[in-house]
């Protein structure tokens, strides 16, 4: 009604700035005519001194865009080129972490050696890992994993014990618990603690047997376990527990919780997720691959939910403020699932040529990394489930390989394992607002038309940015 009192020019209803100030300020309180003065100037591009609607649209819609492209270019990565770290390791890498007390990243190769790197990923130093149960020469672990909130680390290996070692010991690694008499050989385990309980930590376990086994403390801080009273406080002498014995109830400190519902499959990745209060465990077998066992409060034992996943899967990962848990399927699919609804899963990001090995959120950007075996590096923009980012053509060329995969979101760094060696890609920091989907100049552009999408590529790094196309 306010338009129909202002002049026409061909047909259109046109305003003054002054005109356009009064209206607005009238129309929206609290505002100031100084404010949409800025604002007129920046609709009348032309400088005619008189705006219509189709320039007003023409400016929201631009605006709204730069906005959007602006949050974009803040969360797709650009990442430096990929680095080879420090080759110390001779055997095939089993794991990398960071324990957080220590501000230090972790690699544990599978005849025990364990290397220690600073925040820089520079090395510091190389300890071996031994157990009085078996010979250096026979000496096999499978599994570590760092206790973040006692500083210490538990090693499992095959002579099927767990041993947990003093980071802050003098003497390098100090054993300080061994457990042993398991019923199968640990080949994957999680640590879990309460953020604002220390004392309260859970160590999850996954088997040969197809057994997931946990072990709740609730004394953390002050020991994991019962030891003998004639120990002496600060001894280094190792205290030997049986698994017998441990879930027999002897150790105050602490209980244990199991299910078999892998039957005789090996576990190849547990997890417990204090958002869901359930452990999450998965096998390559296609019944009852991917399992969450629930707590029950005051009850002893656990309420299951299984999903039966075709061919199996390789690992998981799950993002507590999204309720999803991503799968890394052998079918070469990426399944996201809601944990409540086991017939089908919430969304497939399809696009890998070879089974899927890895995956692992990106929680802050909702986005997703997973790794094939045929060393193919994808990121997906997990709500509108596509592809953003694919790198390939830039990992070590060895045919068979087995791999680790380690994402530090506060770093931005992703390490990658292959036989025995370590490989960094980092991301850069942002330093500008400017929209690129490449970090190098790109060399060729194709369009998809089944899939509706843009892929560019770079010379080097092998990078290749997908879009979808308006």
């Amino acid at each position: 009604e306010r338009s129909t009192h202002h002049r026409s020019l061909n047909g259109r209803v046109v305003m003054t700035r002054e005109e356009f100030t009064e209206q607005m300020c009238a129309v929206i309180r609290p505002s100031t005519k100084e404010e949409f003065g800025e604002m007129f100037d920046k609709i009348d591009v032309t400088r005619d001194g008189i705006i219509d609607w189709d320039k007003v649209t023409s400016f929201m819609l631009l605006d709204l865009n730069e906005k959007d492209e602006g949050t974009k270019s803040s969360v797709i990565s650009q990442w430096k080129n990929l680095r080879l770290l420090s080759p110390i390791h001779k055997d095939i890498i089993q794991n990398v972490t960071f324990l957080k007390g220590s501000s230090c990243y972790l690699t544990v190769s599978r005849n025990g050696l364990l290397g220690v790197w600073g925040e820089n990923l520079k090395l510091q130093r190389t300890l071996q890992i031994t157990t009085e149960a078996v010979k250096l020469k026979d000496l096999w672990v499978t599994t570590l994993v760092s206790l973040g909130n006692v500083n210490k680390i538990a090693v499992a290996f095959t002579s099927k014990e767990i041993c947990f070692y003093d980071l802050n010991s003098k003497q390098g690694l100090s054993c300080q618990y061994r457990l042993h008499g398991l019923q199968g050989t640990v080949i994957c385990m999680d640590y879990w603690y309460n953020p604002h309980d220390g004392d309260e930590a859970i160590l999850t376990l996954g088997d040969v047997c197809g057994q997931v086994q946990a072990i709740s403390f609730t004394t953390a801080l002050i020991s994991l376990f019962e030891r003998p009273a004639s120990s002496a406080e600060g001894e280094e002498a190792t205290v030997t527990i049986s698994w017998q014995e441990l879930i027999s109830g002897y150790h105050k400190c602490c209980y244990t919780l199991k299910h078999k519902l892998h039957y005789k499959d090996w576990v190849n990745q547990v997890a417990y997720s204090s958002s869901f209060d359930a452990f999450i465990s998965s096998t390559t077998s296609n019944v009852n691959t991917l399992v969450l066992a629930w707590r029950e409060k005051l009850k002893p034992r656990l309420k299951t939910t299984s999903f039966d996943i075709a061919r199996g899967i390789n690992a998981f990962d799950f993002h507590s403020r999204l309720n999803l848990i991503a799968t890394a399927g052998i079918n070469h699919r990426v399944c996201l699932w809601n944990p409540y609804v086991t017939s089908k899963p919430a969304g497939v990001l399809q696009g890998h040529s070879a089974s899927v090995i890895a995956v692992q959120f990106i929680t802050e950007h909702k986005q997703l990394f997973s790794f094939s075996k045929d060393k193919v590096l994808r990121l997906w923009d997990i709500q509108h489930q596509l592809c953003i980012q694919r790198i390939a053509g830039s990992f070590p060329k060895s045919l068979d390989f087995q791999s680790a995969l380690y994402f530090n979101e506060a770093h931005g760094r992703l390490i990658i394992s292959f036989n025995n060696q370590l490989m960094l890609l980092e991301m850069k920091q942002e330093t500008s607002r400017k929209v690129t989907s490449h970090g190098k100049a790109v060399t060729c552009v194709l369009y998809n038309s089944v899939f509706k999408q843009v892929n560019g590529s770079t010379e080097s790094f092998g990078t290749v940015r997908e879009t979808t196309q308006a």
